[in-house]
Order: structure tokens, then C-alpha cells, then sequence
């Protein structure tokens, strides 16, 4: 298998790969390849990690700003908080090196979160805080909600 089964055989590019760093074949690798695999990774962890939070600040400033029917929010929100939390805890976990980055993540995703909580609750834009108004602690805390 060549460069060429990494475009039409993705799979079996990988086996092929994986067997050949365990014969230590290193001569015979597509290090090409390999690197531009390795960088998306980076970048999808990357990816992943951004979109979690937007959907993580935009349920908590749903949370803050509209009560629910009858001064009840919604379970599904709690649940996608609680969700979103825990999976960008497991993200962190793997991949420790992130967590130093996680203002600069809250920072990016805040605007994106804000604009979308308006959008789904309808609720003007300027009655959500300008910048994102809880810790990094608060964001990540599992048993924290605002308000």
C-alpha cells in the first residue's frame, strides 16, 4: 500500500501504518500523511473542545436569564449542562495540556454562546452581559448553575 490508499482506503492506510511502526519499518512510513493526521487531531481536539464550551455558556446563560414555565427551567437544560461539563472534563483528562487554554476557550466561545441564547429564547442580545460574567471555577464546577 502506498500514499495512495491514504486517499482511498483510509482504514487500511492506518493498519497499514500501525503495523509498520510495530516492525519498526520506519523507512517504509508515509510521514507525510502522518503528520497531517497528527496535526487534525490536534486541531479536532481543538474543535471539540471550543464547541462544547459555546454550548456549555449558552445553556448557562439560558439558565440565568429565562426562568421556564412557572419559575422552572427545563430538566433538558440541566442535562446538557451537566453533559457538556463532562465531556469537557474527558477532553481535559486526555489531553491535560489544554486546560491552561480554557480562559482562552471560554473567551472565544462566550460572544458565539451569547448571540445563540438570544436566538433560542428570544430575549434581546443586550440583556446578556457584554463579557462572560463566571469564573472559569463556576464554568467547570458540575454542581454549579447561575442564579
Amino acid at each position: 500500500m502506498t500514499n495512495t490508499t491514504y486517499r482511498t482506503d483510509f482504514y487500511a492506510w492506518t493498519q497499514e501504518q500501525a503495523a509498520l511502526l510495530e516492525a519498526e519499518e520506519v523507512e517504509k512510513l508515509d510521514l507525510a500523511n502522518i503528520k497531517e493526521e497528527i496535526e487534525s487531531m490536534g486541531i479536532s481536539q481543538r474543535k471539540e473542545l471550543a464547541s462544547r464550551f459555546t454550548v456549555l455558556l449558552m445553556h448557562l446563560l439560558k439558565w440565568q436569564e429565562q426562568p421556564g414555565y412557572k419559575g422552572r427551567r427545563p430538566n433538558s437544560w440541566r442535562n446538557t449542562i451537566r453533559t457538556q461539563r463532562r465531556e469537557i472534563d474527558l477532553l481535559l483528562v486526555y489531553s491535560p495540556s489544554l486546560r491552561r487554554q480554557v480562559p482562552d476557550f471560554i473567551a472565544d466561545a462566550y460572544p458565539r454562546a451569547r448571540k445563540e441564547a438570544a436566538g433560542e429564547t428570544r430575549i434581546p442580545l443586550a440583556r446578556f452581559p457584554d463579557d462572560c460574567p463566571w469564573t472559569v471555577e463556576e464554568i467547570l464546577d458540575e454542581d454549579w448553575l447561575p442564579g
